[in-house]
């Protein structure tokens, strides 16, 4: 892997953008496993008085003596108790407040200590961390059958892998050393230790020193300072090379073999599982074109399909659909969810909502997530099979009847399925169905004045927009379908053609200052105006409301070809505000315009798209 080309990744995060953090408060079994001893500490490196010191570089040897030497358990410790809750054998409950007051003081500690970490102090707390790794090997290796023989290394090894995470204060500084030592490579052999507690351990460091927010400081002040290159770029190098060594050590199967041997029933396995997930999401943010690799290279994705499958909904499972999301972003990863059933797998995930709703903001969030993992891979032609071939269009009406929240997030999944030549099937069912009574009732805002979240707003106005508009272009011409979905603009009085010219009136309200600022930005810049500013302007205008304008005129178009009342009836209500059809048709004629046909290889639903806009341009009376 080219360094550079990491280094030049954008830092913004792919995912939701929210870092999730373990939680602020621990309970007593984390305090007591990440419990240190307090007596005979070294100041500058914070470690254990159990484990063996290094007084300085000269006297390495004795050190290692010191290491090998059997320790005797700490004072506070009970020898006939066991400490079944925590991660090893050790301190009872009698003083778990002493304990909490422990950690928290080393935590204090910590904070004064980290900023003055030299490199030849790191260079010896890498020293011993390495010879506590080999302890801790050559013990169980020695006693395999014997856990009290080697629990003591353990429980030193643990307390060692502590002192890697005030690490990331200086990535610059401190990643090179750890690179160049083979550290990152002892993580890597860490993460198949036989004790998952250790490989758990490991994950939560690797996680750490991967964090996102790594550096973040340094770019605000550069920001501030008016400085391109600084602490920032030096830090996102550093990081770089961390990833490029985890690489080279297989991390992405180390860590997916780690998440079917880990034991989401035993808390602090369930907790690893999120870390090695915050893993992912952290190698994911930093580069991007890593998920495809990921996917590649393990069976990460029928890991995630099937654990946003399980019944019981938690933190994990919440986040193994956001990571699921940030991984189907990428084509060729979709294609090998629609291998592995990924369409049936979702839709039987939201069948739940057919009933209740979600419960919380993380589940809500949870649902956003499946929805848009589906709508991935019905942007697909087998995705939308498939989605036709499952019922998919059955239950997201069975969904939409609700007029609950989950409905809104069902108009999406049906906009994605029906779209193009292979939604043609869905979108007769869809009507078959009786769909369009329930989705008018949502165009019109016939909605439960009880369920207020259910109510659409624009965005879900321009969805249910681009659902009429997709069933126009899919529904055969004169077939039963496509009568009933005219005759619907025509019941009561045209109401529906009121509505959506007043969905229109929304749109080209939005769109005016925005126009108004390009077309200041066009004066001022006036010859250096290229074909990308172009294309940005014209990007920066669908997203204000230009999209909604054109989905809107297009079913005008539509619906005025289909019935000469519905055309009188338009015309007679746009006159009013000085407007006609040649408005409609310029809307129209901007959108065709932008849909290349000229290239080798066009997508065939992209030449349907610009022949139905031709056609409706011709028919409104201006012709190309």
């Amino acid at each position: 892997m080219e360094i550079d080309k990491m280094f030049k990744i954008p830092s913004a995060p792919v995912g939701k953008g929210t870092k999730r953090r373990m939680p602020d408060l621990p309970s007593a079994d984390i305090l007591k496993r990440f419990k240190l001893d307090t007596d005979d500490r070294d100041p500058s490196l914070g470690l254990s008085g159990r484990a063996a010191r290094v007084e300085d570089e000269n006297e390495e040897s004795h050190g290692m003596e010191a290491a090998e030497e059997p320790q005797e358990p700490h004072g506070d410790v009970d020898d006939e108790d066991d400490d079944e809750g925590g991660r090893f054998f050790g301190g009872g409950l009698n003083h778990e407040q002493t304990n909490i007051l422990d950690i928290f003081d080393k935590a204090g500690d910590a904070e004064g200590t980290t900023a003055a970490l030299t490199l030849p102090q790191l260079r010896r707390l890498i020293g011993l961390f390495e010879r506590v790794v080999a302890k801790n090997a050559e013990q169980r290796g020695k006693y395999p059958d014997d856990p009290t023989k080697f629990i003591d290394s353990e429980a030193d090894l643990d307390a060692m892998l502590k002192q890697f995470l005030p690490l990331t204060e200086n990535p610059a500084l401190y990643y090179p050393e750890l690179i160049d030592s083979g550290v990152i490579g002892l993580f890597a052999n860490l993460l198949s230790h036989e004790n998952t507690d250790i490989t758990v351990d490991v994950v939560q460091v690797l996680q750490e020193l991967t964090d996102e927010d790594i550096g973040e400081e340094d770019e605000l002040e550069e920001e501030n300072d008016g400085n391109e290159v600084g602490g920032a770029a030096a830090t996102r190098l550093a990081l770089a090379q961390v990833v490029d060594e985890l690489l080279s050590h297989s991390i992405f199967e180390l860590l997916v073999s780690n998440l079917s041997r880990l034991d989401e029933g035993e808390e602090g396995d369930s907790q690893g599982v999120f870390h090695i997930l915050g893993m992912f999401e952290n190698l994911l943010t930093f580069m991007p074109p890593l998920a495809d690799q990921l996917v590649s290279s393990t069976n990460v994705l029928a890991w995630l399909l099937n654990r946003v499958s399980k019944s019981t909904f938690d933190s994990n499972k919440q986040y193994a659909s956001e990571i699921l999301a940030i991984l189907l972003q990428r084509a060729a990863n979709v294609e090998k969810a629609l291998e592995l059933g990924g369409v049936e797998t979702l839709l039987m995930v939201l069948a739940q909502y057919r009933k209740a709703e979600p419960r919380d903001g993380e589940e809500q969030e949870f649902m956003e997530n499946i929805v848009d993992c589906l709508c991935f891979l019905l942007s697909t032609t087998r995705g939308r099979q498939e989605f036709f071939d499952t019922e998919g269009v059955e239950l997201m009406l069975l969904i939409l009847k609700k007029k609950q929240l989950s409905s809104l997030r069902a108009l999406k999944v049906l906009d994605y399925g029906l779209q193009t030549e292979a939604g043609a099937n869905s979108c007769e069912r869809f009507v078959e169905m009786l769909g369009l009574k329930t989705m008018f009732s949502f165009f019109m805002g016939k909605t439960d004045k009880k369920k207020r979240q259910a109510a659409p707003n624009f965005e879900d106005d321009e969805r249910i927009m681009s659902v009429i508009a997709t069933l126009f272009s899919n529904l055969a011409s004169d077939s039963p379908a496509r009568l009933r979905l005219v005759a619907k603009f025509v019941e009561e009085d045209y109401e529906k053609v009121d509505r959506l010219l007043e969905l229109r009136e929304q749109a080209s309200a939005k769109l005016r200052p925005v126009d108004r600022q390009i077309a200041a930005s066009r004066d001022e810049l006036g010859a250096e105006i290229d074909d990308e500013q172009e294309q940005e302007w014209y990007l920066t205008r669908l997203a204000a409301g230009l999209s909604a304008l054109q989905t809107a005129d297009v079913i005008l178009g539509w619906i005025c070809m289909e019935d000469d009342g519905i055309k009188a009836h338009a015309e007679s209500l746009m006159a009013r505000k000085s407007l006609s059809m040649h408005d409609v048709v310029n809307v129209i004629k901007e959108r065709a315009s932008h849909i290349d046909v000229d290239e080798e290889d066009v997508d065939p639903s992209v030449l349907q798209q610009r022949m139905i806009l031709d056609g409706l341009i011709n028919f409104l009376g201006g012709g190309l």
